[in-house]
C-alpha cells in the first residue's frame, strides 16, 4: 500500500521556527503522504459520494510571516477549488490527525445547509457516532464532542451558520498524535475509511 500513516518526525514539524524552514519540511516529509492520501481517498469518495472527487493538497501560499499549524489534503466535487464547496480532509496539527467533513465560510450553500441540518437535527444526534466531534473554526485545533452536545446544542450550532457570515462547521475525527504514530498503515487508512462511511449521509445533505 503506498498510503503511510504519520510518524512523530512528521508530528515535529510544526515545532520547527520560521516560515521558510517550516514550509521547506513540510514540503518535504508532509506533502508526498498527503498525496498520497489524496490518490488513494479520491478514489475511495469518489465511489462513496457517486461523483467525481478531486484532491487538494493545501499550498499554504498566502502566509508571508507565520508558519503553518496545520496541514491537510482537501476533497472536493469541483477541480478548481475546494473552500467554496462542502468537502472532506485529511490532515494533522501537531497533536493529532483529524478526518473532516467541512462547510466552511466561502461555501455560498452554508445559510441554506444549516437550514437542512435544523431539520435534521434529531436524525443528526441519532446516527454520528458519539466519538466524532465537531468544529465550528477549522483555524483552531478545540472541538465539540458529539456525546457532549444535545439537540438543542446542536441546533444552535446549526443556527449559527444560517446567520453568521464568517460561520463554518466541520464534522468527523481527530486521533491523538500519540495514537496515530502506532497505527500501521493499514489501520490508519481503515480509520479513515470509516469515518468517510458514517459522514458520506452529511455530505448527501448537502
Amino acid at each position: 500500500m503506498s498510503v503511510s500513516s504519520f510518524s512523530a518526525e512528521d508530528f515535529s514539524v510544526f515545532k520547527i521556527d520560521g516560515l521558510d524552514q517550516r514550509m521547506e519540511a513540510l514540503k518535504e516529509r508532509i506533502q508526498p503522504k498527503l498525496i498520497a492520501l489524496g490518490d488513494f481517498f479520491s478514489q475511495e469518495l469518489s465511489v462513496m459520494t457517486g461523483e467525481e472527487m478531486f484532491t487538494h493538497v493545501a499550498k499554504h501560499a498566502r502566509r508571508k510571516v507565520n508558519p503553518p499549524n496545520d496541514t491537510w489534503v482537501a476533497f472536493s466535487g469541483n477541480k478548481r477549488g475546494y473552500k467554496m464547496v462542502p468537502h472532506f480532509q485529511i490532515g494533522l496539527w501537531e497533536t493529532h490527525v483529524f478526518v473532516w467533513f467541512a462547510v466552511i465560510y466561502e461555501a455560498p450553500i452554508k445559510a441554506e445547509f444549516g437550514k437542512t441540518l435544523m431539520e435534521a437535527a434529531v436524525k443528526v444526534k441519532e446516527t454520528i457516532p458519539s466519538n466524532f466531534v465537531w468544529s465550528i473554526d477549522h483555524t483552531k485545533p478545540a472541538v465539540l464532542p458529539h456525546q457532549d452536545l444535545s439537540v438543542s446544542e446542536l441546533e444552535s450550532i446549526f443556527q449559527r451558520l444560517q446567520s453568521v457570515k464568517k460561520a463554518e462547521i466541520l464534522c468527523g475525527i481527530q486521533i491523538p498524535q500519540e495514537e496515530a504514530v502506532k497505527m500501521t498503515d493499514e489501520k490508519f487508512v481503515e480509520r479513515i475509511r470509516d469515518a468517510f462511511v458514517e459522514l458520506i449521509p452529511l455530505y448527501k445533505l448537502t
